[in-house]
């Protein structure tokens, strides 16, 4: 027997939609006519939701949904069933940020969360195709973002208008991975973007990503300045498109980016090809050594604390305050790090004082001491966390630092300028211990180092490397990021423009991470009013120094904003987009720049998260 308080999340799926259909019983109660009914036969009126100004954190994001879409429709104790339908954007979104019982405490009747995509229309179309066969009495229908007023002119015409009671734009199109760190969960814009033989589905892809852009800064209450890298000509066109949305936005909310402070917020728009060195080096600090080290798989890590024990699985996010104060730090200060930690809190409780913090230790100490089982476990996930990474490195990954660090910095550990590159990564190459894909990253930074090679040459590295001749390809489709791969008789190009790189080494840093992302450079040089704008031209040539022009009358929505919304933070923001992927060094230049004592926070968002295996992935799917 269905338990009545149990809520079905259904990803849009025919398979999983037919079993739904074929399992339940339906039975909505008719108190759901004296809902807020907003159908208007034969034609659907569409209403957008408050613009509430948030921050990127899970909660705020948590009290966006739950009161715009799920407690606004919450039912009467006599509902026989709750189902929340969603696609997969919708999915990911609310996995962010909601567990199942927290859904089911709140009682929800049919509510479909989807992109306002072909593709989900159709597939709400399809659950009310006619009278016989519809799958609810009734349905609640939240868009994620703007409806196109042709998808939504033809919604009106289907059959499924007359079941809708609410149809609402919620304006959250993207997901908050970290606090300053935003995705688009939108991989497939890669090859749409770079690749030419996919030139077909730029322009609605571009649309795409401009929509969620857009909702980004109407969440964060930012009416920012749009600037762009210029010397990729396709991200003047992605610029303008996020400039016509967020126009929309501010006619909608005239006070979208208001004040002294919000006047001098920037987005930036980049494409990949400003920095391809950071996607493939390997990184020694914790968050992104562990990703691309070890095979940690939506943010779960899974390991076996003791052998013959059942395998453990752990999140790591924004809730674990340990995976937030070490993330950032480098692998050989968070070995030194966990192990004094585990120790304090160990010598805080009775019995437990030690001077070791082995896993076997902590193992036995989490059965004896069950009352402090949490937080012996969370010690003892980022110490295996951490010596998994150290035993990864200890393997080869070490000798692969350096000839790394060498390649991107062009430069030894001394300071001296390396005049043959070739010498240090032949061994690299021969060496069969060292796996493909890690000989593939080494001779794209060579390439990079030298700004492009003969095809000999390359032929040759390949032939060393005993890589499969299929991956040439992925080595030269880094030409579609605007790089020099292969050159002609040896007359290389003009090396594309880079931002002056600030001097970062002292004493203090790590020989193998003497290498600074391109974009930390960039993000201070914004703030600082460095930036070439040249280069990095604003829109319409226009810079933050002028002040904001009043916005254009609502032709959309009157939408008004929400008094008890979150306070604006202020200070400036300084939003970077890239398309194509950031990467966790990425992430973290964002948060040191903000801590820097500059008085901006700056917010980093992408298509979608990189690892260095998903970038050679992303590249070799350009072909």
């Amino acid at each position: 027997m269905w338990l009545d308080v149990v809520p079905v999340i259904v990803e849009v799926d025919d398979a999983l939609r037919q079993t739904l259909a074929t399992l339940l019983t339906y039975s909505v109660s008719q108190s759901v006519n004296q809902l807020d009914c907003r159908v208007e036969t034969p034609a659907i009126a569409r209403s957008p939701c408050d613009i509430l100004t948030l921050d990127l954190d899970t909660d705020s994001y948590l009290a966006r949904i739950m009161n715009e879409v799920i407690r606004s429709k919450r039912k009467s104790a006599n509902t026989d069933w709750r189902v929340l339908v969603v696609d997969q954007l919708a999915m990911r979104m609310v996995s962010t940020c909601l567990k199942m019982h927290e859904i089911s405490a709140e009682g929800i009747t049919t509510i479909y969360l989807i992109q306002p995509t072909k593709l989900s229309i159709s597939s709400l179309e399809q659950d009310f195709i006619t009278a016989n066969k519809a799958k609810y009495k009734t349905c609640h229908v939240y868009f994620t973002e703007t409806c196109p007023n042709e998808l939504f002119n033809e919604l009106c015409k289907q059959h499924v208008a007359k079941y809708i009671k609410t149809l609402k734009e919620i304006n959250i199109a993207f997901l908050p991975y970290e606090c300053q760190v935003f995705s688009l969960d939108f991989p497939k814009a890669f090859p749409s973007y770079y690749s030419p033989s996919q030139a077909q589905n730029r322009q609605s892809t571009l649309e795409r990503m401009a929509e969620q852009i857009a909702t980004v800064c109407a969440t964060l209450g930012e009416y920012p300045g749009v600037r762009y890298r210029g010397d990729f000509e396709r991200n003047v066109e992605l610029a303008q498109l996020v400039q016509q949305k967020l126009d929309g936005y501010k006619a909608d909310e005239p006070s979208m980016g208001e004040g002294p402070e919000k006047a001098r917020s920037q987005l930036l728009i980049l494409d990949r090809g400003f920095d391809c060195i950071s996607p493939l080096l390997h990184e020694l600090t914790l968050q992104a050594m562990a990703y691309d080290l070890l095979d940690i798989e939506n943010d779960v890590y899974k390991y076996e604390a003791t052998q013959g024990e059942s395998e453990k699985e752990v999140l790591l996010d924004e809730n674990d305050d340990l995976w937030m104060e070490l993330r950032h730090q480098h692998i050989a200060v968070v070995s030194q790090n966990i192990t004094k930690k585990t120790k304090e809190f160990m010598a805080t409780k009775r019995n437990m004082g030690s001077d070791k913090a082995s896993m076997k230790d902590l193992s036995q100490m989490i059965k004896k001491m069950p009352q402090h089982q949490k937080e012996l476990s969370k010690y003892a996930t980022h110490i295996h966390l951490a010596e998994s990474c150290m035993k990864k490195y200890q393997g080869y990954t070490d000798k692969l630092c350096k000839v790394e660090q060498d390649l991107a910095m062009g430069t030894d550990a001394e300071g001296e300028k390396i005049k043959d590159h070739m010498k240090n990564i032949v061994p690299i190459l021969l060496d069969q211990a060292v796996e493909n894909q890690d000989k593939l990253r080494v001779i794209l930074l060579y390439i990079l180092a030298k700004n492009g090679v003969s095809n000999e040459n390359l032929e040759k590295l390949l032939q060393h490397a005993q890589i499969p001749v299929a991956e040439k390809d992925t080595i030269n489709n880094m030409a579609h990021l605007g790089i020099s791969v292969i050159v002609d008789g040896g007359n290389r190009g003009r090396r594309p423009y880079q931002v002056a790189r600030k001097e970062r080494i002292t004493e203090q840093t790590y020989q193998m991470s003497r290498w600074t992302p391109v974009i930390k450079d960039i993000m201070e040089d914004i703030i600082e009013n460095k930036l070439e704008e040249r280069h990095f031209p604003f829109l319409a040539g226009r810079s933050s120094a002028i002040p904001r022009t009043a916005a254009p009358s609502s032709v959309r929505y009157n939408w008004h904003k929400d008094k008890s919304a979150t306070a604006v933070k202020n200070m400036p923001r300084l939003l970077i987009f890239v398309v194509g992927g950031i990467t966790y060094s990425e992430m973290r230049a964002a948060f040191e720049v903000t801590k820097s004592g500059k008085n901006w926070e700056v917010i980093i968002g992408s298509t979608h998260i990189l690892t260095p295996k998903e970038f050679l992935s992303d590249l070799r799917n350009l072909s």
